[in-house]
This record gives C-alpha cells, sequence and structure tokens, in this order.
C-alpha cells in the first residue's frame, strides 16, 4: 500500500507521459487476456454447424479453454455469453459450462447489445475484474444464426410506434444499409469493390495459416437432408471465404433488398454464419501468479447512439468517442483495426468518414468473406486482432462495430506479445 501511494505521488510531480506510454505500462491491476480462441465459422443452414445446437457450441469451446489454458476450472468466477438470437441464453451458458467441467461456484450469465453483445461480454467481465468484484472469468460470444430468432414477432404498441425513431427500430438490418447508400452516396461500385477486397484478403490469410493460432478445432455431427444420417466431421478452418472473388464477379450479383434499394447485394453484405469465440481475462497479478501466458491488455470500450434508421453509421461515431477516452490518434498510434462488415455500405461509409488507413484495417478480411454470427463477432474480432498484431509485431488494436437499432461500439486492446 506504502509504494503504491508513493508512486501515484511520484506520477503527479513528474511530466505526464504520452497518451500511448500510459495505455502500454504494466500494472498489477490490469485487466488482460490469457487465452482468446474461437470455433471455424461456418455457414448458416449448409455449413458444418448447420446440425449443432448452441449449447453444443458453446460447450465445446469452453472444453478448448480449459484445455488450452491448462486452467484450473475452479479459478473462474464468472462466465458472460454474448448472443443475440437465443432466447434460452441464460440456461444455456450455466449448463454447457457446468457440463464443460466448470464448478456450480462458477456463475454465468448473458449480455445483448445485438452485434457487439461478444464485445459487450468482454466488457462485462472486464469491468467486474477492474472492480474488484472478480478476478478471473471468461468472456464468450456465440450465435447459431442457423436456429435464428432474433426477428422481432410482432409490431410494438402503437404508442411506441407514434415516435418515429423508435418506429425505425423495426426497419430491417438491409433497408438500413440502402439507407446509408443513399443518404451518403456510397456507390454500388465502391461497395463491391470494397467487398472483393475483404474476400481477396481472407482468401490470402486462410492460404497463409494466418487464422491457424486462433482456432480450434470443433468435433460434431451433420445430417444428410435426404436421408437423415448422421456423419461426424471436425470443423478446421471458416467455411466464408470464397477464393477467386473479383469485383467483376461480386458486380453480376443482383441487388439483396429491392424494396429498398439496389446497392446492397448478397456479395457485399455479411455472410449470415454460426460459430463462437472466448475470451479468458483476469487480473495481471493473477496471471503471473498462475503463470498464465499474456497476450494483451483490455484498456476499454463504449458506446455510442445514432438514428435507427442509419445504424451502420454507428462506429463513426464510437471509435473517437473511445479514443478521445485515451487521448489516442487514430491515424497515428492505432495499429490494427477490426472493423465489423455488416455491409460494405457502412464500412466504407466509416472508413471515408473516420480516413482509415486500409492498410491497417480487416488484414485478414472481414464479415463479408468470413461471416457474422452476431453474438460471437465481438469477441471474434479480438482473437483475430490480437493474432494479427502477434504476426506483424505490432501493440495497438482497435475494434468496432455497428449495432442493430442505432449504435456503435468500440474496443481498445494492447497486444504483449511482440
Amino acid at each position: 500500500m506504502a509504494t503504491e501511494r508513493l508512486t501515484s505521488i511520484l506520477n503527479h510531480l513528474t511530466p505526464s507521459k504520452s497518451a500511448l506510454s500510459v495505455i502500454t505500462q504494466k500494472h498489477p491491476d490490469d485487466v488482460v487476456i490469457t487465452l482468446a480462441i474461437r470455433t471455424p465459422l461456418a455457414k448458416a443452414f449448409k455449413g458444418g454447424f448447420k446440425d449443432t445446437s448452441l449449447d453444443y457450441i458453446v460447450y465445446s469451446l469452453l472444453k478448448k479453454v480449459i484445455e488450452r489454458s491448462q486452467i484450473d476450472p475452479q479459478m473462474v468466477e464468472d462466465i458472460c455469453l454474448g448472443n443475440v438470437s437465443d432466447s434460452k441464453a441464460a440456461y444455456l451458458i450455466r449448463a454447457a459450462s457446468l457440463a464443460a467441467g466448470f464448478p456450480n461456484t462458477t456463475a454465468a450469465s448473458v449480455a445483448n447489445r445485438f452485434c457487439s453483445s461478444g464485445l459487450k461480454a468482454v466488457q462485462d467481465i472486464a469491468n467486474q475484474i477492474s472492480m474488484g468484484s472478480i478476478e478471473c472469468g471468461i468472456a464468450i460470444g456465440a450465435e447459431s444464426m442457423t436456429a435464428g430468432g432474433d426477428r422481432l414477432s410482432k409490431p410494438f404498441h402503437d404508442e411506441v410506434l407514434a415516435n418515429q425513431e423508435a418506429r425505425d427500430c423495426m426497419q430491417p438490418m438491409g433497408q438500413t444499409s440502402e439507407n446509408v447508400g443513399k443518404d451518403f452516396n456510397i456507390s454500388r461500385e465502391l461497395q463491391d469493390r470494397f467487398a472483393a477486397e475483404s474476400y481477396q484478403r481472407a482468401e490470402r490469410a486462410q492460404k497463409a495459416g494466418w487464422f491457424d493460432d486462433e482456432i480450434v478445432p470443433i468435433t460434431t455431427a451433420i445430417k444428410d437432408p435426404k436421408t437423415g444420417e448422421e456423419t461426424q466431421i471436425t470443423l478446421i478452418k471458416d467455411e466464408g471465404p470464397r477464393y477467386g472473388t473479383t469485383f467483376e464477379s461480386l458486380s453480376k450479383i443482383r441487388p439483396a433488398f429491392p424494396d429498398f434499394g439496389d446497392k446492397s447485394t448478397g456479395g457485399n453484405s455479411s455472410q449470415v454464419t454460426d460459430g463462437a469465440a472466448a475470451i479468458l481475462l483476469m487480473k495481471r497479478s493473477k496471471a503471473i501468479a498462475m503463470n498464465q501466458p499474456i497476450l494483451g491488455k483490455f484498456c476499454g470500450a463504449t458506446v455510442a447512439g445514432v438514428a435507427p434508421r442509419i445504424m451502420g453509421i454507428g462506429p463513426s461515431l464510437a471509435i473517437p468517442k473511445l479514443l478521445t477516452k485515451f487521448n489516442l490518434n487514430l491515424a497515428t498510434d492505432i495499429d490494427i483495426i477490426e472493423l465489423n462488415e455488416a455491409f460494405a455500405s457502412m464500412a466504407v461509409y466509416c472508413t471515408q468518414v473516420l480516413n482509415i488507413d486500409t492498410s491497417k484495417l480487416n488484414v485478414r478480411g472481414g464479415a463479408i468473406a468470413l461471416g457474422h454470427p452476431l453474438g460471437a463477432t465481438g469477441a471474434r474480432q479480438i482473437c483475430t486482432g490480437l493474432s494479427e498484431c502477434r504476426r506483424q509485431k505490432k501493440k495497438i488494436l482497435l475494434t468496432s462495430m455497428c449495432i442493430g437499432t442505432g449504435q456503435g461500439m468500440a474496443g481498445l486492446f494492447v497486444n504483449e506479445q511482440l
């Protein structure tokens, strides 16, 4: 206690350090990541997880967390699942964690902020650690889009619908994408060129094996749709990348939402996907005591609201808001950026408005090429981003995504595996 007080006094007496040096300092109470792994991302309805229930996907990944980290499950105090579509998710995460080997003393909960749910789960566990409520926890994001369930079954109450922006919360995501394209003049050509680059980067990354250190194999069963016969399979790689995709091939695809516009297509929008990602977090002092490898540090995350009808532009507000809190500059201080490609319309808009250096952006491709399992993406981006930081020997990772109903979220991390 006396040492910490002396350090605090000296910090006030010495000149302020650069913003980067502040976030890259190492303290015993830092919230650190000691493991970041994910399942392969599978095509919904026809891919490797099409016959696999969400509880099994979560259970399988949690077993891999124990296996890969070699952590004593009793040390994990809480597990938070980010999920969008499953109304029974709170039952699911508790049962799956117990079956995976965690004791009944390990609690479990669910976080749902639509497409940022995985990052929201990370933030929830990190905040608990930071506040001293727990010392170690797991954030997991998971989604079976094959199972679905995220659509509204009926309209809101008439008095709620009397408010225009409340009514806009009912707009389909494809409509909001077309709104962004129209309102901000994001042409079909710009969207297709962005999408082509995403596919080409994902192809290059997959062929080079860049995803290998973030993906864990998952064994499951798949049914023949004609005979019903089950076959055991082991998924080892993402199913989304389409090798040989070009701007020319994408430009031939018909609009996906013709009732709302003619710019968004199945080729320049995120893929419908099943998958999960898990992040093991704890205090730095705990990680050192338990001899756990420290992959990186969680610095913080924040959210921002936007008009629901143009929800895709959310990152353009969330990113500056987060960076301002840390006094960081997007152009000079951030090394790797993972921006969720819900639609090319919003990705192009955010890239333009924030003047993002595209050489730092989604280096391994994004959701257009890899897929977007709604609740998993926020955690998946951390797995991919930290892995890319390790490959390039870079330090600062920024993740962000737009959020249905008009929000954006962003997270900041420091890679410590240089």
